[in-house]
């Protein structure tokens, strides 16, 4: 498994070149490095000093590079995907449609980016993956991808279980699937293949980004404040995916912003400095994990803490409509799946403080 780490940050704070100077000094270090840069434009190669493809290639020792491009991302998934129906349908429809023809439709590449992701990291050839991406929400709602997907599962399944619809249908729905598909669909259809596979993907990608020794990110600002403020915003919303931040890389700036982020560790970039002077001032990633975790659960005392840096309690709104509970922070929704302890127990209280909103269950 690797340790895959990206940067937040307004545009134009240097969020490529902290990228492009930590995958540097990762490989200098002796781990097996890839950057990945979601920019398809020459931008990306002509910050880096190389031609960059959509293929893995060394450009030093323990340093690969490779250059996100969807076209090229959707049509191996496509393959994929026709490789799957093949192996699951009698009769594939799929077979006749080819990766070439197909349009990126919006959306799909932070979707195949993720993708290429969890590709590279299954494959044990790199230590380290450090993704260049946009640094906004997009990446954001990329990374809380595989959270959200398992809640839709989830909940639609129970719906769709408990509902007069699905009663109805249940005593056809899986005896046709077994006369069409090349599996077993005896049981719960959501637990089998392929939906199994999707299942267990979902909760892998789940469990990395909640640990901060598999995925972490790093804030990038400069001390302007439409900087500071985009910056606090990402790392209030990077906790609604359950993504922790590390620490803030103060870029291109003389002051002290270390009040604007405590707890956070602050860590000052020379000023127009390259990438080869800017690594040694780059902090030790990896400790991620000594920043505070965006959610801790007490089940002795009933109680749930999301850490929220970066809003207030008039922008925070919590809701519990069905059995699970609902936080709404800016532009990003959560919902959380509670332990079996506080599963099915309503919420009996909430107080925001010190950038914790504190809930708890009766």
């Amino acid at each position: 498994m690797s340790f895959i780490l990206t940067f937040l940050g307004k545009g134009g704070t240097g969020r490529s070149t902290m990228a492009i100077a930590a995958a540097h000094r990762f490989a200098a270090q002796g781990q097996r490095t890839l950057l990945l840069g979601q920019d398809p434009s020459p931008g990306f190669s002509t910050l880096l000093g190389h031609e960059v493809g959509p293929i893995p290639a060394a450009i030093a020792p323990n340093l690969s590079v490779v250059q996100l491009h969807t076209a090229h991302l959707l049509e191996q998934s496509w393959d994929e995907l026709k490789r799957q129906e093949a192996t699951y349908l009698r009769t594939p429809f799929f077979k006749a449609v080819y990766g070439q023809e197909l349009g990126v439709l919006p959306g799909m590449d932070t979707a195949l980016a993720l993708n290429a992701l969890r590709e590279y990291d299954a494959s044990g050839a790199y230590d380290v993956l450090v993704y260049d991406g946009t640094g906004d929400m997009a990446t954001l709602r990329m990374l809380g991808m595989p959270e959200i997907l398992s809640w839709y599962l989830r909940r639609f399944r129970t719906v769709l279980s408990e509902s007069d619809l699905g009663k109805t249908l249940s005593p056809f729905v899986q005896p046709i699937a077994g006369a069409i598909l090349n599996v077993d669909w005896s049981g719960d259809i959501f637990s089998s293949q392929p939906a199994g596979q999707v299942n267990n993907l979902l909760d892998n990608g789940k469990t990395a980004v909640a640990d901060a020794s598999r995925v972490a990110a790093y804030l990038v600002t400069t001390d302007r404040p439409d900087a500071i403020a985009t910056a606090r915003y990402l790392w209030g919303s990077a906790q609604q995916v359950g993504l922790t931040v590390g620490g803030v890389l103060l870029n291109q700036a003389e002051g002290d912003v270390s009040a604007e982020f405590a707890p956070l560790a602050v860590s000052s970039i020379p000023h127009q400095a390259s990438w080869e002077a800017i690594a040694p001032a780059l902090p030790d990633f990896r400790q991620a994990t000594q920043a505070p975790r965006p959610m801790t659960v007490n089940e002795r005392d009933r109680q749930v803490s999301l850490f929220l840096p970066g809003f207030n309690k008039t922008q925070v709104k919590l809701t519990q409509y069905g059995p699970e509970v609902t936080i709404e922070a800016g532009d990003q929704r959560r919902n959380i799946f509670l332990p079996p302890a506080l599963q099915g127990r309503s919420v009996t209280g909430a107080k925001f403080q010190d950038g914790y909103l504190i809930i708890s269950f009766g």
